[in-house]
């Protein structure tokens, strides 16, 4: 059963002023330590950034209004094959057990100025 749906479309331009503005301050209160690192670590860092932040979005609006999830409780990681996951942290974690969410599906994609996610919850 389909418990949310949510997406999210993010200008690439200003992921990257907001960091050059604000810095690594502004990167640790939406991303973890791994977020950050493997970012870094692509020829596109702000694309990067872009599409995790857009995926923390998607799934903030698939969840709806019910409770506050922080950013950094939502990361945004991929298998080794390269498809992105969401790994559920802190209170994430604990609303995915409480409403029984076994499932959370992700795609991210990117075009020229934009990145875009879309995350269903499945319970």
């Amino acid at each position: 059963m389909i418990y949310g749906i949510g997406i999210d479309l993010v200008k690439i331009e200003r992921m990257k002023e907001a960091v050059d503005k604000w810095g690594r301050k502004f990167l640790e209160k939406i991303f973890t330590e791994n977020e950050i690192a493997y970012c870094y670590e692509k020829k596109e860092p702000y694309l990067s950034f872009a599409v995790r932040f857009a995926a923390k979005e998607a799934l903030v609006k698939a969840i709806g209004s019910e409770v506050f999830i922080p950013l950094t409780d939502i990361e945004v990681m991929n298998f080794e094959n390269g498809k992105p996951v969401i790994k559920a942290r802190g209170a994430l974690e604990a609303f995915f057990k409480e409403r029984a969410i076994k499932h959370c599906h992700l795609s991210l994609s990117h075009e020229k100025e934009f990145g875009i996610a879309c995350v269903v919850l499945e319970g």
